[in-house]
């Protein structure tokens, strides 16, 4: 995976968004609130599962 932003499905509520994958914050399900991305320094932590590359 090369694209900087991802779509990513929420383990929750299985809500799709499109994300920073490099995010130096952490991101949350703009439906629920549950943290899908957790900032590493540099690729963050992915919490739900990746379903496309965007960007």
């Amino acid at each position: 995976m090369t694209g900087d932003f991802i779509k990513i499905k929420c383990p929750d509520c299985e809500n799709e968004q499109i994300v920073f994958r490099k995010a130096a914050t952490k991101v949350s399900c703009n439906v629920c609130g549950s943290t899908l991305i957790t900032p590493k320094g540099g690729v963050g932590d992915i919490k739900g599962e990746i379903l496309e590359v965007v960007g």
